[in-house]
C-alpha cells in the first residue's frame, strides 16, 4: 500500500502528516543514534520519552552511555524535551534536573498536547525536531501526529504490564541480547517523599 493508497481512506487531520520528511527509524539503543547524521539531516530538536528509553520504568536499569549521549547533543546545539507517562513525578523531576532537560510529565501521549508544548518550547518547526522512544502507540503515534520524524529504540528490560503481555511485541522491540546494561540504584538518587 502506498501513501496515496492510505492517504484516500484517512480523515483530513492525519493526512497533513503523511509527508516525506516524516520518517520512521529504528535502533537498538539510545547511543546508537548518530547526532551527527541527525543534524545533517537537519534536526534541531530531540524530544526523548524517559521510561524505558533512558531508564528502566523500575529504575533498574539505564540505557548505556545515554548521559554522555545527551551531553553532547547539548554541545551539538540541539535543543531537548523529555516527555513521560510516568505516574511517579518525583522520578520524572529528579532525571529532568539531573539532565538539566524540561520535562511534561505527565505528557498523556500520544495526545499532541505535551508534543505540541514541547516543539512550541524550543521554537521550532516539527519537521525539525526528531522524537526518540521505545514504544510505537505513544512516542512514535504520537511524533507522528503532530508531523516530527521519530526513532524507535529497543525498549530497556523492565517487568511487563498487562498490555505488555498480550501486545508488547506489536508495540515495543526488546532489547538485544547480549547487549550491555547499566544497573541503576535509584535508592542513592530519589527517594518517594
Amino acid at each position: 500500500m502506498n501513501k496515496n493508497q492510505i492517504s484516500s481512506w484517512l480523515p483530513n487531520f492525519f493526512k497533513r502528516n503523511l509527508r516525506a520528511d516524516c520518517y520512521c527509524s529504528r535502533s537498538d539503543t539510545l547511543t546508537a543514534i548518530d547526532l551527527d547524521r541527525l543534524i545533517d539531516s537537519g534536526i534541531k530538536g530531540i524530544i526523548l520519552d524517559l521510561d524505558n528509553t533512558i531508564v528502566s520504568e523500575d529504575d533498574r536499569y539505564v540505557s548505556p552511555g545515554a548521559v554522555t549521549w545527551i551531553i553532547q547533543a547539548k554541545k551539538l546545539g540541539l535543543k531537548l524535551f523529555l516527555l513521560s507517562n510516568g505516574k511517579r513525578n518525583y522520578r520524572v523531576k529528579y532525571w529532568s534536573v539531573y539532565l538539566e532537560i524540561p520535562a511534561i510529565n505527565p505528557a498523556r501521549k500520544p495526545f499532541p498536547g505535551a508534543f505540541c508544548q514541547a516543539i512550541r518550547s524550543m521554537q521550532l518547526a516539527p519537521n525539525l525536531v526528531v522524537v526518540i522512544g521505545d514504544s510505537l502507540h505513544t512516542d512514535l503515534v504520537g511524533a507522528w501526529i503532530v508531523g516530527c520524524p521519530h526513532i524507535q529504540v529497543a525498549s530497556l528490560p523492565h517487568p511487563p504490564r498487562w498490555w505488555e503481555k498480550l501486545l508488547g511485541k506489536y508495540v515495543q522491540n526488546t532489547y538485544p541480547r547480549g547487549q550491555e546494561l547499566w544497573e541503576f540504584k535509584s535508592s542513592n538518587y530519589f527517594n518517594n517523599n
